[in-house]
């Protein structure tokens, strides 16, 4: 008689939370019909099974291949107590320095957006104070020693009524490439603001909220037709020559049919050096919001950008080492009307590996470098194009220009940002963009939004609470030093926080 087998191939182990409670899960990674899901399971809720993602090769590949030593910052935050991701950060279990770091100054916006990761809108009128926001500049430098990238960010940034001061801090700190994130209105609006911007800080990069060429799709993301306001904007960065990324929410069904259209688009703007796809994280306001219909993955979207770009190929989206998991990355060479995406050009019968029809660098070390160089999301205008230019010189077959610029240069990044239902506590370690606090803390995103931002840190109280008295039955809860310092405690099934003492039966198994 023949054995029973499951339906599907077991790859790896993880950690999570539960979708409900929010308490540590353990979690399985799962491959079925060449798609690839996480089952997790809680004793109060029941089970879990997550789409992570519908290319299981490609998983495989960030999981197997693009990978590479994680880089460290110059120090942590914090110890770590009650393990991940209840320490955040930076706690020694921390995986990645902070290749961005967002400085969120005030809460308010003029937007009451449908879709808002935190929530902001015209009735919170919050403002960080500039000692605040100088904390917060000070902690991303101590961490960093000479940051990468800053982000300054809200609510919307703009309305701060220190704004300028604030860039002007951040203009005196040892920080490579400063960014504000912006939905464009003060921008379009007021000339005055616009040309203070441009005439004192030409060289910081606008990451401008863009979503869709179409007023129905603007409105459910945003509440309002913002077309009028991105085409004013971007007219204006045109002028002044401003850098300029811009960013899309992705929603399936609504505007995940409009991908090549806007990388189209943005090719033809002077100042824009990209495209950022974001698709929605179950976080914060998301109205309208169904994980079940409107989730996207990194594969999907990857995907859909060679469907409809017309630019790149599915070859040409490779994930990004720091975290290949939520973040992948396409590059293309603009040498004046003409785009070359780059990876098409490297010879690929020295970098297959036949039967895995998979792309790998070992046989060319220099490239596989400068590739991992140039595919990471920490670059400042020069850095980036010194990685580019020195990319191409192992490439031949491209001619470049003598002198590169920023301007010669257009991505489009992928990042996925993982929320209750998705989060990968293995990913999550790997996270390489932050959110400063004053405190002198530095918060991965997903975490931030998890368990740290507004009434959700009682939350996060509680459950510390749980995990201390369930440790306290075995020895007290100490901090651990960084891991060259001393050695962990192990990890082990009883260490698992007693949920459901009560002896709740599990709910019945459910699938998203």
């Amino acid at each position: 008689m023949s054995r029973k087998t499951r339906p599907y191939l077991f790859y790896d182990t993880t950690s999570s939370v539960c979708d409900d409670c929010l308490r540590p899960v353990e979690a399985k990674i799962l491959f079925k019909d060449e798609r690839v899901y996480m089952d997790k399971w809680c004793p109060v809720h029941g089970t879990c099974r997550v789409l992570m993602s519908d290319d299981a090769d490609y998983y495989r590949s960030c999981r197997e291949i693009y990978v590479k030593p994680p880089e460290m910052p110059q120090r942590f935050n914090t110890s770590m107590q009650f393990g991940c991701p209840y320490d955040c950060g930076l706690c020694p279990d921390h995986m990645q320095h902070s290749c961005l770091t967002i400085v969120e100054i005030n809460d308010t916006c003029n937007l009451e957006c449908p879709i808002c990761y935190a929530e902001s809108g015209p009735k919170r009128i919050a403002h960080r104070s500039l000692d605040e926001v100088r904390a917060m500049l000070d902690a991303v430098v101590a961490n960093e020693g000479a940051p990468d990238v800053v982000q300054i960010s809200g609510g919307e940034p703009t309305l701060h009524p220190d704004f300028f001061a604030i860039l002007a801090e951040a203009g005196a700190r040892p920080i490579k490439h400063l960014m504000v994130n912006t939905n464009g209105i003060r921008i379009a609006r007021d000339a005055a603001f616009m040309e203070r911007l441009a005439r004192e800080f030409p060289k910081t990069e606008i990451y401008l909220q863009f979503d869709s060429l179409r007023p129905a799709a603007l409105k459910s993301l945003r509440g309002a037709d913002l077309t009028s306001v991105r085409s004013g904007a971007l007219q204006r960065l045109n002028a002044a020559g401003m850098s300029t990324t811009l960013v899309v929410t992705l929603k399936k069904g609504l505007n995940d049919d409009e991908i090549g259209d806007i990388i189209r688009f943005a090719l033809a703007q002077p100042c824009v050096r990209g495209v950022t796809l974001q698709p929605i994280q179950e976080a914060g306001r998301v109205d309208g919001y169904d994980r079940r219909t409107d989730r996207l993955t990194v594969s999907e979207i990857r995907r859909r950008i060679a469907e409809q770009s017309g630019v790149f190929t599915l070859e040409d989206v490779l994930p990004v080492p720091c975290n290949p998991d939520t973040l992948a990355m396409a590059y293309a060479l603009k040498i004046g009307t003409e785009v070359v995406p780059l990876t098409r050009y490297i010879d690929v019968s020295t970098l297959l590996d036949g039967e895995a029809s998979t792309i790998v660098f070992e046989n060319q070390p220099a490239i596989r470098e400068r590739i991992f160089e140039l595919f990471a999301t920490n670059h400042s205008p020069q850095s980036q194009a010194h990685c580019l230019a020195s990319l191409l010189c192992c490439l031949p077959k491209i001619e470049a220009p003598a002198a590169l610029a920023y301007d010669n240069v257009f991505r489009v990044l992928i990042v996925q940002f993982m929320d209750a239902h998705s989060l990968d506590i293995r990913a999550l370690k790997k996270s390489c963009i932050h959110i400063a606090q004053p405190d002198g803390k530095l918060i991965p995103f997903e975490s931030f939004n998890l368990f740290y931002r507004d009434r959700r840190a009682e939350l996060l109280q509680t459950i510390r609470a749980e995990l201390a008295q369930s440790f306290s039955h075995r020895r007290e809860p100490r901090p651990i030093r960084p891991p060259d310092c001393a050695e962990r405690p192990p990890r082990l099934a009883r260490d698992m926080p007693e949920i459901s003492a009560g002896g709740t039966a599990p709910a019945a198994p459910r699938s998203t």
